[in-house]
């Protein structure tokens, strides 16, 4: 059963030795960040499951011990999801953002395992997804990576999109409000127009989070770059 959650944005500039000079940018949202995931530590679960996007390829779960690597975006460090060494299948990398996030909180609470979600994924099979994961344990805790659109000014990633602002005003609502209906309601073309990469790991903690009555606070909305951040809690 999901006893809590975070949800939390999964831009590599998160974390400061990939965003070099502009890491200041980004330190009201590395500080909530923090406040989600003490909230998961309060709620004491048997199993935290940290789940972000990801492509065809990497769909699946990541066991305790996985390793992440960021020197694709041009940075000689690695990161591990949990203790151990286990397998040679990197983790996508909302996840190893997930896993740097978790190693800078000192996480030691509960086993830790990832959930790479593709990200064309349809609601049904997210939600199902979800329900899934949150039957894996008595307590289960999940973090969960993803960036709403980016297409919300001329810079931004995926250029300007009129329709940006609308959506992830409603995903900023319902994951503030933990409104899982609404979570569940997301237009996946809609979002993919919009190139918000979160919406499937959404649609995953909306299957999960059916039924377990947990309420919600957002402690960041933002959208710098163009792309919009939130950062939410749920117990």
């Amino acid at each position: 059963m999901l006893v809590a959650a975070a949800v939390c944005p999964a831009p590599p500039m998160l974390v400061p030795e990939l965003a070099a000079g502009a890491a200041a940018e980004l330190g009201d949202a590395r500080t909530a960040c923090s406040d989600a995931l003490s909230v998961l530590a309060a709620s004491r679960p048997d199993l935290l499951v940290v789940l972000g996007a990801a492509d065809r390829d990497h769909h699946g779960s990541y066991p305790q011990g996985a390793r992440g690597s960021f020197r694709g975006f041009g940075v000689d460090a690695d990161v591990r999801l949990g203790e151990g060494d286990e397998g040679p299948r990197l983790l996508p990398a909302p996840l190893a953002i997930g896993a740097w996030l978790l190693g800078r909180a000192g996480w030691g609470v509960a086993p830790v395992e990832g959930f790479g979600v593709a990200e064309p994924l349809d609601t049904a099979r997210c939600l199902e997804t979800g329900r899934e994961l949150a039957g894996r344990d008595a307590r289960v805790a999940l973090l969960v990576m993803g960036d709403g659109s980016a297409c919300r000014s001329l810079k931004a990633p995926g250029y300007f999109d009129e329709r940006a602002a609308g959506f992830d005003a409603e995903a900023a609502r319902a994951l503030g409000a933990a409104d899982v209906a609404a979570l569940a309601a997301l237009d996946p073309e809609l979002a993919a127009e919009v190139q918000a990469a979160g919406r499937a790991p959404w649609q995953v903690l909306a299957g999960a989070a059916e039924g377990a009555g947990l309420e919600g606070r957002l402690l960041y909305e933002d959208a710098p770059y163009g792309v919009g951040y939130f950062v939410a809690a749920w117990s």
